[in-house]
Parts: structure tokens; C-alpha cells; sequence
């Protein structure tokens, strides 16, 4: 301890290059640690004390990063928002999560303006970067304050809201740490260093999806502690993102299936016209990656892809790449500090090899739900907690994901995870993209359903349902063959890869009272 954190790094070296924004803008460490000692003075002088909390509607760039390391030094919890929320949903967030002031970008200045309307929020506490009607620009709270460090510098806080695919979202929120904000940020990136990234130039993070998730966040922040330069994309682009790696010899980056699935579609030729010998650590995690799209990232870019299992509520696992190599499939053994538990509906431990729910313990990352105690204790199990994943141990201790508890298909009794399926599909090179997921059926009670997004140039239809239904011969059990198929041409995902599978689901189970 001692070392890291972007605090002590950008004093002892001011000219360290440590942001690249989207429009290439080079920003110096010792700008954005200026910045963010303006703002703490400013939010300060507004009244915010510590433990409050900050919320910020704002793109990939520098002005989140600002409220990051200014929330996290002064004691301060900071909620970055998913810019894709409608109006309503964002200003719940701010209401729930008793926001003393919101930053709204002017990108995003209708909704910011409907969330205000309707979280309740002083209008005086909310702040535009950029120009947006009615609220004060950002630097109000900056302009004329000392850059000097703030005094009482305490440990804060990112207070992530969880994706709320089966209801509104919560906030995780945590203790406040008594740690230095720098020892603490040094904890932080205790996952890199499982990986072996090493702190200090020349090591560069590739930013590809929103910075509002809790990995992207985790994963941004912790090269900024370690003192790597970061460059941050505004939007995913296969091919943009490899045109970054070479113009900036990225070293480390985190991505998820998605992104592999769409850098695996660009042709040879153009896979072939970067120069990637830069980069070293290729992670990803966010949802199970099929084993045929892994194995082909590992023999395109060699023993440099890394996988792990976490959840925005703490835990994990970790599989290097010789681990997956010996384990295809697995998402790796739990790191030092997590234990993990696979129990059946009764909550009882199961033995290696049997699917149950996922139970995870990880010391030092106590949390429970904003304002919700009912649903903290739900995910409880003694020391443990669950977010509903399903999945098994093997003998030597591996985790293998199978799917989430609720979206498991149950049909004529027996238990079917899409997930399974959705991985034998997606392969398929007439496929871009594929959700499974079941559907009434009177006699079986479910029946499986597949919809697939077709590759650039490929006719949907009768022919092409045939052809992908064969492709399972062999591959998958017939009881886990989809029963139909529709076609669509865009698949609803998040933009951090989760599928929205609820959409999907509802025109099937809308007259149905088993919607959950």
C-alpha cells in the first residue's frame, strides 16, 4: 500500500497523459486532479457532507470522470445514470437515492429535464455541462475555487443502481470505507493485478461500453489508480476499436460476448490490417460467452483473454486463460477473498457437477439494497448472497454458468436453460445475434422459443429456421431443440451486452397471468 492511486500518481507526475476522450482530446493527470479538487470545493461550499450522494447523466468522457474521483475523495457517493432511461426511470434514481445534486449533460438535456420535473429535486442543486434551459452550467461550481487539495479528505463511493430487468432498479450501497481515498482506490485494483496488469505506463485502457456500468466503471477507474492512460470510446465500434489499439498501443481492455461476436464478424482482411501486438489483457465478463466464439478470440489474439464472474454487488470468479483452456466453458475459480455455494430450492448444498442457485460471499463487501431491506434479506443466505444465477462447481472447483433462475425454461417438468441453447446458436455464421426463451404451450406448460437476429445479407425465414435447427444434430439434446423460430433485426440489448429478454417475452405471456 502506498503507491497507487490516481490522487498521489497525478501529483507526483502532473504530465501524465491520463484521459483520451472520444474526440481525441489528450487530458494531463494533473488537469483532471485539478478539476476534481475544484469540484470537491464546490460541492462542498453547496453543503453536501459526507455520505450524500451525487448523481451524473452524462456520456463516455472526462466530465464523468471528474465526478468519479471528486465523489471519491471526499467522502461522497456518486450514481453515474444509464443515459438510456426514459425521463421517469431516471428521476426514480434520483428519488431513491435521496440525490442532493445532478449533473446533466447537454446530450441528454430532455430527459435530464423530465427526470428533474418528476424526482422532486431543487432545480438549484442541478448543473448542465454543456448548455441546457433553465440550469446552471457545471463550472458555477468550479470557476474561481482552489485546485489546491481539499482538506479532510475522506474515502467515497460509486453507488451503482442495478439494471432492473425484472422491476425498478435499487441502488447497491456499501459502507463507507475509513481507508485513505488512495489506499483505498489501491484496493481497487486488486482484480488487474490478479490478471497480471502492472501499474504505470506504458500500459493503456481501451474504454468500449457506457461508463455508467459498475465493470466499466471498476475496470476505467482502476487503470486511472494504476496510473495507465485511458481512452475512452464514445460508442462501440469493431473496427474503430481496433484502429484505437494500434493508433495508441492499447495494452488492456474490457469487453463483453457482444463485442467478440462483432469483432470476429469483420472480414480476415481487415482483422489482419491492425497491429494488436500491443495488447496483452483482453477481459470481459457480463453474460456467458459461447465456447466456439472464445476459442476463436483465443487463437486470434493468443493466451490474452481473460474471463470473470462478478455482479455489481460484489464477489466473483476469475479464469485465466490456461484455466479456460484445461476447463472450456468455465468462468473460473473464486478469487482469494470470495467463497462460493451452489444450493437446490431448499437451500441445500448440492454436489459437484448438479446446477443450483449461485450463493457468493466476498470479504470486506458488505451491501444491502437502498431502502429495501425485504429484498437485501431475500438474497441472503447466512454470509452469502444470490442475484438468481444458476450454475455448478466441478470437482476441482471450476464455476460453469448455466443461466438466470428466472429466465430457466420449465417444460413438461424438466429444466432447460436458454442460455445452453442460446450458445449452440450463436456460432452459427448466419447468425449475428439470438435469444431463447419459453413460450405458453397448453400440453408441456412452456415451450422453446428462439429468436434470432440474422447475419448482414441473410434471408430470414422458413430455410434459414430449418438450417440452424439441424445445426444442433449432435450438439444438443432434441428436448432442448427450439420449438420455433421468429426473426428480427435488431436484438434488444443493453449496451453494457445484457439481452433484454423481458421485451422479447412479453407479446407471448401479455394475456398470460404467469408473467413474472
Amino acid at each position: 500500500m502506498g503507491t497507487l492511486g490516481f490522487w498521489r500518481l497525478a501529483q507526483a507526475d502532473p504530465e501524465w497523459i491520463a484521459v483520451i476522450d472520444p474526440d481525441g482530446v489528450h487530458h494531463r493527470a494533473g488537469d483532471l486532479l485539478a478539476a476534481a479538487n475544484r469540484l470537491v470545493h464546490g460541492l462542498r461550499d453547496l453543503g453536501l457532507v459526507e455520505g450524500e450522494v451525487v448523481c451524473g447523466l452524462v456520456p463516455n468522457g472526462i466530465d464523468g470522470l471528474v465526478l468519479y474521483l471528486a465523489a471519491l475523495q471526499s467522502g461522497l457517493r456518486y450514481t453515474p445514470i444509464n443515459w438510456h432511461l426514459t425521463g421517469s426511470e431516471i428521476g426514480h434514481i434520483i428519488a431513491d437515492s435521496s440525490a442532493r445534486v445532478f449533473f446533466v449533460h447537454e446530450n441528454f438535456a430532455e430527459e435530464g429535464l423530465r427526470a428533474i420535473a418528476e424526482s422532486g429535486i431543487e432545480p438549484g442543486r442541478c448543473f448542465a455541462f454543456g448548455t441546457v434551459e433553465g440550469l446552471r452550467p457545471a463550472s458555477t461550481l468550479t470557476d474561481g475555487r482552489p485546485s489546491t487539495t481539499p482538506l479532510r479528505r475522506t474515502a467515497g463511493a460509486v453507488m451503482h443502481y442495478t439494471s432492473g430487468t425484472t422491476g425498478r432498479p435499487k441502488g447497491v450501497i456499501r459502507p463507507l470505507s475509513p481507508l485513505d481515498p488512495d489506499d483505498l482506490a489501491e484496493l481497487s485494483t486488486g482484480l488487474a493485478a490478479m490478471m497480471g496488469i502492472p501499474p504505470g505506463p506504458p500500459q493503456v485502457h481501451l474504454v468500449t461500453s457506457p461508463m455508467y456500468h459498475a465493470a466499466v466503471t471498476l475496470f476505467a477507474g482502476a487503470a486511472l489508480h494504476m496510473g495507465h492512460t485511458v481512452v475512452i470510446m464514445g460508442k462501440w465500434d469493431p473496427e474503430q476499436a481496433l484502429r484505437l489499439c494500434e493508433r495508441h498501443r492499447v495494452t488492456n481492455t474490457h469487453m463483453v460476448p457482444t463485442h467478440f461476436k462483432h469483432l470476429l464478424a469483420l472480414p480476415p482482411h481487415v482483422r489482419a490490417a491492425y497491429d494488436l501486438s500491443s495488447l496483452t489483457w483482453v477481459v470481459h465478463a457480463a453474460a456467458p460467452c459461447p465456447v466456439p466464439v472464445k476459442r476463436a478470440m483465443l487463437e486470434w489474439l493468443g493466451d490474452h483473454v481473460y474471463e470473470y464472474y462478478a455482479a455489481t454487488e460484489g464477489g466473483g470468479t476469475l479464469a485465466t486463460p490456461a484455466d479456460w483452456r484445461e476447463h472450456p466453458g468455465t468462468v473460473g475459480r473464486p478469487w482469494a477473498m470470495s467463497k462460493l455455494l451452489i444450493v437446490d430450492d431448499d437451500l441445500q448444498p448440492v454436489p459437484p457437477g448438479t446446477p443450483g442457485t449461485i450463493y457468493m460471499r466476498t470479504s470486506g463487501y458488505d451491501f444491502e439494497y437502498k431502502g429495501d431491506p425485504e429484498k437485501t434479506l431475500a438474497a441472503r443466505l447466512d454470509d452469502y448472497f444470490t442475484v438468481g444465477d444458476v450454475g455448478y462447481l466441478d470437482r476441482e472447483g471450476f464455476l460453469y454458468l448455466c443461466d438466470r433462475k428466472a429466465d430457466m425454461i420449465i417444460s413438461g417438468g424438466v429444466n432447460i436453460y436458454p442460455a445452453e441453447i442460446e450458445n449452440e446458436l450463436m456460432p452459427h455464421p448466419k447468425v449475428a445475434d439470438v435469444a431463447v426463451f419459453g413460450i405458453p404451450d397448453d400440453e408441456w406448460g412452456e415451450q422453446i422459443k428462439a429468436v434470432v437476429q440474422p447475419a448482414e445479407g441473410v434471408v430470414p425465414g422458413p430455410e434459414l429456421a430449418a438450417e440452424l435447427l439441424g445445426s444442433l444434430e449432435g450438439r444438443l439434446a432434441h428436448m432442448k431443440w427450439p420449438k420455433s423460430f421468429d426473426f428480427i433485426e435488431t436484438m434488444p440489448r443493453d449496451p453494457s451486452g445484457k439481452l433484454l429478454r423481458r421485451h422479447l417475452r412479453l407479446p407471448y405471456w401479455k394475456d398470460r397471468d404467469s408473467l413474472i
